[in-house]
């Protein structure tokens, strides 16, 4: 049978993380306190949690922690890329675990926050139960070629055209910074039509597997929509804040801990030879490679192999 969303559930603590800087840091914690600590990493750069993230852990066997990085939901001053670097945010990660006295616990993360599991764990393996992946982004200079220069864009040549639109030939050769320079405009309207095109084109990548064309909201929050992709095009540019393959060779200071990995076979975003090369570079790894299946955590195909993850990892964890 396959398995669905655990019931809606309320956090019964939220606040904001004072860093040292001007971001405060929206954190939240749901079911059972004394349960295993497992820390829920949102994807983007630049999206958020919500309440059904909550909802992949088994409320009476998890304390489940959720947080919006800098910059992005409900953390303050949000699109903000000031004092927002990927050391930044791992480094916010850890300041959580210290202040909620947390031994050790589980990371579980899918696209850039798979990004963002993957490096805290090879920073602090010791504060580590275990992993559990989704759509795994290894933010290599070809992951993100794959989407913004010369790869899904041959695949939908249409989607691409339409992207492209906004630009002038010259800024189209080089799109990351010309999506930077209007992005950051001072000009609201470049700012929207370049959130809303690269929203529309990420949508429909993302979105693959589900029926029916993605399209944007008619009433779709404009500030939410530019702030989300000023952190997204902020990290990119800068290309993640991260070395070239540093994930990769660092790979072995995590190869003792229990490590789950969920890809569908068809995610046209962040490709299942990522997830592969995790495995194969650490084979005591578990490698679910979903069919029929993208990107996004709601598809339930994936929504059934994350559930079925984190309920075998608690019953491992608590052997």
């Amino acid at each position: 049978m396959k398995k669905e969303l655990y019931p809606e559930i309320n956090e019964f603590d939220n606040f904001m993380l004072e860093t040292n800087s001007e971001h405060h840091v929206y954190v939240e914690q749901a079911g059972n306190q004394s349960g295993i600590p497992v820390l829920f990493l949102h994807g983007g750069p630049g999206s958020g949690c919500n309440e059904n993230h909550r909802r992949y852990f088994d409320p009476k066997k998890y304390r489940i922690i959720l947080f919006d990085q800098r910059g992005c939901h409900r953390s303050i001053p949000n699109g903000c890329e000031n004092n927002n670097t990927t050391t930044d945010i791992l480094n916010d990660i850890e300041a959580i675990r210290k202040l909620l006295n947390i031994d050790k616990w589980l990371l579980f993360g899918g696209s850039w926050g798979a990004t963002l599991a993957l490096l805290y764990a090879e920073q602090y393996p010791d504060y580590l139960l275990g992993i559990i992946l989704r759509g795994t982004f290894l933010a290599r200079k070809k992951d993100l070629s794959w989407f913004i220069e010369d790869g899904v864009n041959r695949i939908y040549p249409d989607y691409w055209s339409e992207f492209l639109s906004i630009f002038s030939e010259n800024e189209k050769k080089n799109l990351l910074d010309s999506m930077h320079n209007h992005i950051f405009s001072d000009s609201r309207e470049i700012q929207l039509e370049a959130a809303r095109a690269w929203s529309l084109w990420a949508g429909r990548v993302v979105t693959n597997c589900l029926e029916g064309e993605y399209s944007l909201e008619d009433d779709e929050d404009e500030e939410k929509l530019i702030n989300d992709v000023k952190i997204e095009i902020h990290y990119a540019k800068n290309k993640y804040f991260v070395d070239e393959n540093q994930i990769i060779n660092n790979i072995k200071k995590i190869a003792n801990i229990p490590i789950m990995i969920v890809h569908g076979e068809k995610d046209l975003t962040c490709l299942p030879e990522s997830s592969s090369l995790l495995h194969k570079l650490i084979p005591e790894s578990k490698l679910t490679l979903v069919s029929n299946a993208g990107h996004l955590a709601g598809e339930p195909a994936i929504t059934n192999a994350l559930i079925s993850a984190t309920d075998e990892m608690s019953d491992l964890l608590n052997e």
